[in-house]
């Protein structure tokens, strides 16, 4: 896992490179790889410049296109370029973001923000996100 503080009332998408320039992809052997196979993201992550970077770094974009996105591409007509290809079944997958914030957030000082500074925050970011990967290494 990796995290990316913001303020509170931040967009989530200028985050998506910075958090994907943390991320370390570990294999059962070797050392940790800086390039995942794919990234799947919600709508929200559906901008040209998160797509350009993916594509840039050859990174699978497994993103929906906004629906007033599709619109002014298909306004364009043949200028406004092809449509975004979408693999159904790999987004399924990322429903396992969600579950892990779910889980992090069951630690209710976390849920509700309870430290005063950003550096105690990710600490306990950190020390949830290790118990989280800890436990699922010897699942009960």
């Amino acid at each position: 896992m990796a995290f990316v503080l913001t303020p509170g009332q931040a967009a989530d998408s200028p985050r998506f490179i910075p958090l994907l320039e943390k991320i370390k992809v570990r294999g059962t052997v070797g050392r940790p790889r800086t390039r995942p196979d794919a990234v799947a993201a919600d709508k929200a992550y559906s901008s040209r410049a998160n797509r350009a970077y993916l594509h840039k770094r050859k990174i699978k974009a497994v993103i929906p296109e906004k629906a007033d996105q599709a619109a002014n591409r298909k306004k364009r007509g043949s200028i406004g370029g092809r449509p975004v290809t979408h693999d159904v079944e790999q987004y399924k997958g990322r429903n396992t973001v969600e579950r892990a914030i779910n889980k992090i957030k069951a630690w209710r000082g976390l849920a509700t923000r309870y430290d005063k500074t950003p550096d105690s925050y990710l600490a306990g970011l950190q020390l949830r996100g290790s118990i989280i990967w800890l436990r699922s290494l010897h699942p009960a």
